[in-house]
């Protein structure tokens, strides 16, 4: 075979062409993906809890409606994903994510924490809504994460439980927030807390939240210290999905798992955190959980009041969106629904 003949200038430059392609569409769908501090939002499709909640003593469900979380997918964003980003999705960089001084894999670790206190949560405020007798109670302030460029770092540890600040006794993440929030950046903060078992009290000096600046932080992230008994155990089994909004349907589904007409014939999605009052709290990527709720094509989309209605307006598209406060308000505005045809 003559291979001076075989290639041609014209072939040479057809496989230039080829190669050149092949590489241009690595490095858009690839390049950075390690190395990026930006991450992709992106909807995920309403789940049904009815197969993911295991209550003892369950009534077997009509099948007619049901109860729906929302999560969102998130994934590190190629060249591509932050040129064109799926529709519904969200480009974000990594530090509105991931607190400065923490790793993604602590982060994820927190997110798992939160989840769990939401089902412990929800439990407590579910159980006590169907009569029985229950124990929930704020202790303190449970440390989850310290932020390695805090002063905060070295001195506090993740498991720490925050009893006291200033001389004031602290049994809420409220209560620490607002007698920080009155202190300059750079003030030292006294804190009792417990470790072990054994209490102890530190100074720490404020840092600059790198979020709201000019506002002072500690340098840790915070979660309820819960007191919590209930009669019997609830088992949840969600896989990975993290973080705490999904307490509100947590519950909604533990009331008809026992046989209470809670979604009254409809599909329900439903977000937001619940607390051991039964307050329903806001909730991130409203955005994308309204969408996701749409895609399933869910009849009534339960949203924590305020802002996050607001926002879950603009992506409706038809779907209806209702602002609820509280647990018992939420069970109220589906027990008031026209009956389903």
């Amino acid at each position: 075979m003559d291979v001076r003949r075989a290639l041609t200038p014209f072939r040479v430059a057809v496989v230039g062409v080829i190669i050149i392609a092949v590489a241009v569409v690595l490095i858009v769908t690839t390049t950075g993906a390690g190395l990026s501090t930006e991450f992709l939002l992106v909807p995920d499709r309403a789940h049904p809890l009815a197969h993911l909640v295991n209550v003892p003593g369950a009534t077997p469900q009509n099948g007619r409606g049901g109860i729906y979380y929302v999560d969102v997918l998130e994934r590190k964003a190629s060249l591509l994903d932050r040129l064109f980003p799926p529709d519904g999705a969200t480009v974000i960089q990594q530090q509105d994510l991931t607190p400065p001084g923490v790793t993604d894999a602590e982060r994820i670790e927190a997110d798992r924490l939160d989840m769990r206190l939401s089902q412990q949560i929800a439990t407590a405020v579910a159980l006590r809504a169907l009569g029985y007798k229950v124990r929930i109670r704020e202790r303190g302030v449970r440390v989850q994460l310290v932020y390695s460029n805090t002063h905060a770092f070295g001195t506090l540890q993740p498991g720490d439980v925050i009893i006291g600040a200033e001389g004031h006794r602290v049994r809420s993440t409220i209560e620490l927030h607002n007698i920080v929030f009155h202190r300059r950046i750079g003030d030292v903060v006294s804190l009792d807390f417990v470790r072990k078992g054994v209490v102890h009290h530190v100074n720490i000096k404020t840092s600059r939240d790198p979020l709201a600046p000019g506002h002072p932080i500690i340098g840790f992230q915070p979660q309820p210290a819960i007191d919590f008994r209930v009669p019997f155990r609830i088992r949840f089994d969600l896989g990975d999905v993290g973080g705490p909004s999904a307490g509100l349907a947590f519950a909604l589904q533990i009331l008809e798992e026992r046989g209470r007409n809670v979604d009254h014939g409809y599909k329900v999605a439903a977000s937001g955190t619940i607390a051991p009052d039964g307050s329903v709290g806001e909730i991130g990527a409203i955005q994308q959980k309204t969408i996701g709720a749409r895609d399933a094509h869910v009849d009534v989309f339960l949203v924590p009041a305020g802002d996050n209605y607001r926002d879950a307006r603009k992506y409706a598209h038809g779907l209806k969106i209702v602002p609820v406060k509280t647990f018992q308000q939420a069970l109220h505005a589906l027990a008031t629904l026209p009956p389903k045809s």
